[in-house]
């Protein structure tokens, strides 16, 4: 390896600027009309949408699998359509709904596949292999010299997650990368991915048509509508609380305020004083919990109190009330 450990975050994040991209096909089909947003340097920003609105393809202009017909697209500070394309996909991992492993390479060759088109020698791109692979999840020894049937699909999605990682990218375009797993595969390799993503801190940009998926895993979320609109760019919360338009509000339906929930943390603003007794006999919640789970105990519990705790000691009381109010109007 380069003597830079992944959780350190090795190359730099950089950001990504969208100015007004757009792409029109010969025919005259506008998959994309002018198109401007911006991403942070190791923001992980979801793009979601009804099927048709132009997001996959959003994804493939910026590492230029699909080339655009107008407006530039800056990485860091440099534009991307003016730079070989080649060059410019070496920095960007890319991962897939069906990974796209190599079936007749080892899960090891298929991982080093970046490292070795940029010349790193025999054992760099072995050790290299085999830190990804731990950072996935996935033993070294016992999974670096199976192939992609030997896997299961969680697992090769690991290993595709892997290889987009290899080479240490600025960044990572992620298109509907656990949609092709069963739901509670789904939920672990979300868990999984939040987690390393806490370590690395890429900068991503992920695509997907599930809004649980892009409320739970998203700093913030792009909604698009038909040619590449951008009906609204916000943090969940915000996004599932006040959507900016009809259309937004139609997409993310009636039951957003559950949503929102899932995303709302329990902060001390919302706490009741303590009773006199402590609330000894009540069920607790964690401060900085979500509100969602809080929700979940205060159903049961007798009276519809919990008391908060921080680090194991009482700080407040929490109401069912309290808690449904976090949620606010979800009508119109």
């Amino acid at each position: 390896m380069d003597g830079t450990p992944v959780a350190d975050g090795g190359q730099r994040a950089a950001s990504i600027t969208l100015d007004g991209i757009g792409k029109r096909y010969p025919d005259g089909t506008e998959a994309v009309r002018e198109l401007s947003l911006h991403v942070d340097a190791g923001e992980l920003v979801v793009l979601i949408g009804p099927s048709g609105c132009g997001k996959s393809t959003v994804l493939r202009m910026i590492n230029r699998l699909i080339e655009p017909t107008a407006g530039r697209i800056m990485l860091g500070d440099s534009d991307v359509t003016r730079v070989d394309p080649v060059t410019l996909r070496r920095r960007i991992g890319y991962v897939i709904q069906n990974v796209g492993l190599f079936p007749h390479q080892t899960v090891a060759a298929n991982v080093a596949t970046v490292p070795r088109l940029l010349g790193w020698d025999r054992d760099r791109a072995r050790r290299r292999v085999e830190e990804l692979l731990e950072l996935v999840g996935l033993d070294p020894a016992q999974f670096g010299r199976r192939y992609p049937h030997e896997l299961s699909g969680g697992q090769r999605q690991r290993v595709g997650v892997a290889r987009a990682l290899a080479a240490d990218p600025v960044v990572l375009l992620m298109d509907e990368p656990f949609s092709a797993v069963d739901p509670i595969v789904r939920t672990r390799l979300q868990e999984e991915f939040l987690r390393l993503q806490a370590e690395v801190r890429k900068t991503i940009v992920l695509v997907t048509h599930d809004l649980d998926e892009a409320v739970r895993l998203g700093d913030r979320i792009a909604v698009l509508s038909e040619g590449g609109r951008l009906e609204q760019y916000d943090t969940p919360a915000a996004l599932l609380g006040n959507p900016a338009t009809p259309f937004v509000r139609e997409f993310v339906g009636a039951d957003r305020g559950i949503r929102r929930l899932a995303v709302t943390p329990v902060t001390r603003d919302v706490l009741d004083p303590l009773p006199a007794d402590g609330g000894a006999d009540l069920p607790a919640v964690p401060l900085g919990g979500s509100a969602y789970d809080a929700l979940a105990v205060l159903l049961t519990s007798t009276g519809g109190h919990a008391v908060v705790t921080e680090q194991g000691r009482p700080v407040g009381m929490l109401s069912r009330e309290r808690v449904l109010a976090l949620v606010g109007p979800t009508g119109g």
